[in-house]
C-alpha cells in the first residue's frame, strides 16, 4: 500500500502548522485587521435595527422578535422588508442587556470576536474543500492541505471586502449566518466519519444536525440556506467523486443506464433526497412566515430591476456581477451604500461598461471549463467546489429569483469571499510550484501517473529530478513506479535517497520498507517501517505492511499485533483484518479467527473478502449453515467471485449436497478454468454422483 505525500500544497512558502495553530494565526490576523472598529458608533442601518428597534428593549416581550422583522416592523405590514432575522435580533437584545442600555462598544466587539471565531473555522472548511476529507484512527479529521488552508484562511481573515459586515453593527446577520453555514458544512462532514470510502454508510443523524443548523443560519440571514447546494456539491464531487463533465457526457449520449448508476450510488440519492426535502420544507415555512408575499421595494433601491427592456435588465444585472468580482479581486474603493444614482444605469449595449462583462464571462467560462474538463481530478474537484463556495451564496442577491433591495451590497459577498480566496489560494499554490522549472515536469508526471500512463510518467519525474536532485518528492514517486515495474533495486536507491535527503519523510520510509521487503532484506525492512512510524505516529498502512513483512518470516504474533495496531488506528482497515483472520486459519487457531471475523464485519458489514475468510473458517468448525450463509452473502456483493463459488462448493461438497457443489463448481471454472484446485475437487464430485447413480435403483 504504497502513498504519494501532496505535491503543490509543499511549495506555499508558508510554515506547515498544526490545525490549532494555524486558526490562532488566522484569529489573530482577523482580530488585528478589523480591531480598529471597537470605538465605532452607531452607523447607517444601526439606527433602525438597533437604535430604533423596540424588540432590543427588555421591557418588549421577547416574543416579539420571533413574529417582527429585522428592524422591528410587524411582518405581516405592506412596509416589511420581509428580513426575518430572529436569532440576530436576539444578540442584539443580549448585547443590550448585557452593557445595560445601547453602548455600541460591546456590539462591536462581538462582530469582531465573530469574524476572528469564523476565519478560524475556514481553516477547517478550506482543508476539506482543498485536501479532501479523511479521519485518522480516532476520527481526527486530516489536513491534507495544511499551507493551502492557511493561505486562504488569512486571506479570508484580512479581505477588506468584510468591513461593512464587520465594522457595520448590522453586519451581525452576515456574520451569524456565516457561523452556522461553516457549523452545518462540518456537521455535513461528520456524516463520513470514513471519509471516501463510508459514502454508502453515512450517518443521517449528523445529516440532521445539519439541516438544522441550516434553519439556524436562516434564522440569522436568509442566505443561510444555500449551504445546502454546497453540501450537495461536496457530496457529490469529492465523497462520491463523480466525474460531472463525464457523467452529463454519458447522459447526453444515452449510455446505457448500468454505466451512470455505477457513479450516481444509492446512498448519494438518498443523501440528496434529504438535502432537498430539508431545503423545500425550510423554504415553505419562510414563505410562511413572510406572509407569502415579496417584500416590496422601489426604483430607488434597485433601478435596474425597474428596467422595462428585459435585454438591459439582463445586461445591468451582469454589470453588477462584473462590479462584485472586481470588489473581492481589487477592494481599492469601498462604499456601505451603493443606491442613490452610485452606479449609473447602461442604456445601451454600446456603453462602453459593457466590456466588463464580456471580460466577467470570458474568464468565467475559462475557469469553469478548467473546473469541469481537466484531467487532474483534485484540480477538477478543487475549482469546482471553489466556484460553488463562491456563486452559490451569492445567488439570492443576484436578482434571478427575485427583486433585491440593493443594486450592490458589499455584506453579501461576506461567505462568497471565502469561495474567492479558496480559488485564489490554490493559484498562488500553483504559481509558487511553477516558478520552479521542475515542478512543471513533476506535475506532468503525476497527471501521467494517475492516467495509467507510467511509462511517459517515469520520463518526466527523471527529469525533475535532474533538474532539481533533492526534490524528495519526485523521488518518492518514481520509486513507488518502478517498485511496481518490479525495478526494485533503482526503486531502493531512489528511496534510500529520498529518507537520506529529508530523513521525517514517513511515506517514503514505508515505501522503501515496501521494496526492501521484495528484495528479501527483511531486517533493512523492518527498521525502515519503524523509522515511518517514528515520524508518523499514527500510520495505519505502515502497521499494515509491518505485519506482512513479520508473515513473510512466520513471525505470526508480531504480525498480529501490527494488524491489531492497524485495525486500532484506522476501524476500517479491511486487509488488515482480513490478514488476521486469514492467518489464524492458516495457524490453526480458528476459534480466534472465528472471532476476530465477526468483530471485523460489525465495523465493516459489507465487506465481501472478510466474510469470505469468515466463511472459510466457520466451514472449518462444521458450522456449515453459517459458513453458507456468509459465502451467500459476499456472492451477493461480488457474484463473479470465481474462488468463493469454488470454496462454497467444497463446502457443500463436505456437507453432503452434491448437487449444489457441482453448480458452484461449474461457476467458479466458467468464471476462472484455471481456478487451482478446483478442477480436481469438480472431477472428484463427478465420479462420486456417477457411482451414486450407477448403484441407484431406478
Amino acid at each position: 500500500m504504497a502513498q504519494t505525500e501532496i505535491n503543490w500544497d509543499q511549495q506555499i512558502p508558508l510554515p506547515k502548522l498544526s490545525p490549532f495553530h494555524a486558526k490562532i494565526a488566522v484569529a489573530l490576523v482577523a482580530l488585528l485587521c478589523f480591531i480598529n472598529s471597537y470605538d465605532g458608533d452607531f452607523v447607517f442601518d444601526d439606527s433602525e435595527a438597533i437604535v430604533n428597534n423596540k424588540d432590543l428593549i427588555p421591557s418588549t416581550p421577547l416574543n416579539n422578535i420571533w413574529r417582527n422583522d429585522f428592524w422591528g416592523s410587524k411582518l405581516s405590514s405592506n412596509n416589511s422588508h420581509k428580513s426575518y432575522r430572529p436569532l440576530t435580533v436576539l444578540t442584539f437584545r443580549l448585547n443590550y442587556l448585557m452593557a445595560g442600555g445601547l453602548h455600541p462598544v460591546g456590539f462591536h466587539v462581538l462582530n469582531i470576536g465573530l469574524h476572528s471565531l469564523i476565519s478560524a473555522l475556514m481553516i477547517d472548511m478550506f482543508s476539506v474543500l482543498i485536501g479532501g476529507l479523511a479521519y485518522d484512527g480516532n476520527g481526527n479529521r486530516l489536513n491534507h492541505a495544511p499551507k493551502a488552508s492557511l493561505l486562504a484562511g488569512l486571506l479570508f481573515a484580512a479581505h477588506p471586502v468584510h468591513t461593512e459586515s464587520v465594522a457595520g453593527i448590522v453586519g451581525r446577520a452576515d456574520l451569524l449566518c456565516a457561523l452556522f453555514f461553516q457549523l452545518s458544512f462540518l456537521t455535513y462532514c461528520k456524516a463520513f466519519r470514513g471519509g471516501r470510502e463510508s459514502e454508502e454508510n453515512f450517518s443521517i443523524h449528523w445529516i440532521a444536525v445539519s439541516l438544522l443548523l441550516c434553519a439556524a443560519a436562516m434564522l440569522c440571514k436568509e442566505q443561510g440556506i444555500t449551504v445546502l447546494g454546497v453540501n450537495a456539491a461536496f457530496d457529490v464531487l469529492l465523497i462520491c467523486n463523480v466525474n460531472v463533465y463525464e457523467l452529463s457526457q454519458r447522459l447526453f449520449l444515452r449510455r446505457k443506464a448500468e454505466d451512470v448508476s455505477e457513479r450516481v450510488r444509492t446512498g448519494l440519492l438518498i443523501r440528496l433526497a434529504l438535502l432537498a426535502m430539508g431545503g423545500a420544507s425550510l423554504l415553505y415555512a419562510r414563505w410562511r412566515i413572510m406572509g407569502t408575499g415579496p417584500p416590496a421595494f422601489t426604483e430607488v433601491d434597485n433601478p435596474a430591476s425597474f428596467a422595462e427592456n428585459v435585454f438591459l435588465r439582463i445586461v445591468n444585472y451582469n454589470y453588477y456581477y462584473s462590479l462584485n468580482a472586481w470588489v473581492l479581486l481589487c477592494p481599492w474603493w469601498l462604499c456601505f451604500d451603493w443606491s442613490m444614482g452610485c452606479v449609473p444605469l447602461i442604456k445601451s449595449a454600446f456603453d462602453w461598461r459593457t466590456a466588463w462583462l464580456l471580460l466577467l464571462w470570458c474568464f468565467l467560462i475559462g475557469l469553469i471549463s478548467q473546473a469541469l474538463c481537466s484531467q487532474d481530478g483534485q484540480r477538477r474537484r478543487t475549482l469546482t467546489l471553489g466556484l460553488v463556495l463562491l456563486v452559490v451564496p451569492f445567488l439570492p442577491a443576484c436578482n434571478i429569483f427575485f427583486r433585491v433591495g440593493f443594486v450592490i451590497a458589499e455584506r453579501v459577498l461576506y461567505l462568497s469571499s471565502a469561495g474567492y480566496c479558496l480559488l485564489l489560494a490554490y493559484a498562488l499554490g500553483h504559481c509558487c510550484g511553477r516558478w520552479s522549472r521542475h515542478k512543471v515536469h513533476y506535475n506532468v508526471g503525476k497527471n501521467l501517473a494517475d492516467r495509467g500512463n507510467t511509462s511517459a510518467a517515469i520520463r518526466y519525474y527523471r527529469e525533475a529530478v535532474r533538474l532539481h536532485p533533492t526534490y524528495v518528492h519526485a523521488m518518492n514517486n518514481l520509486g513507488n513506479i518502478l517498485k511496481e515495474r518490479n525495478e526494485l533495486v533503482e526503486a531502493e536507491e531512489l528511496l534510500a535517497k529520498a529518507v537520506l535527503i529529508q530523513p521525517d519523510f514517513a511515506a517514503a520510509w514505508m515505501n522503501l520498507g515496501i521494496v526492501q521487503n521484495s528484495l528479501k532484506k527483511y531486517k533493512e525492512a523492518e527498521q525502515s517501517y519503524w523509522n515511518a512510524i517514528q515520524f508518523r505516529k499514527k500510520y495505519p498502512d505502515c502497521y499494515y505492511n509491518l505485519g506482512r513483512l513479520y508473515a513473510d518470516l512466520n513471525r505470526h504474533l508480531d504480525a498480529l499485533n501490527a494488524w491489531r495496531n492497524a485495525t486500532v488506528l484506522k476501524p476500517d482497515h479491511s486487509l488488515a483484518w482480513n490478514n488476521m483472520v486469514i492467518l489464524l486459519d492458516n495457524t490453526g487457531n480458528l476459534a480466534q479467527a472465528e472471532a476476530i471475523g465477526r468483530e471485523a464485519l460489525k465495523l465493516l458489514p459489507n465487506d465481501h473478502t472478510i466474510m469470505f475468510s469468515l466463511a472459510n473458517v466457520l466451514g472449518k468448525l462444521q458450522k456449515y449453515k453459517e459458513s453458507e450463509g456468509f459465502f451467500l452473502q459476499a456472492l451477493r456483493i461480488n457474484p463473479n467471485a470465481a474462488s468463493c463459488h469454488g470454496n462454497l462448493a467444497v463446502l457443500y461438497h463436505r456437507w453432503g449436497k452434491l448437487e449444489l457443489a457441482k453448480k458452484h463448481y461449474e461457476l467458479s471454472l466458467k468464471l476462472d478454468p484455471e481456478a487451482p484446485g478446483t478442477k480436481d475437487n469438480y472431477n472428484m464430485l463427478r465420479r462420486k454422483l456417477d457411482q451414486l447413480y450407477r448403484t441407484t435403483p431406478p
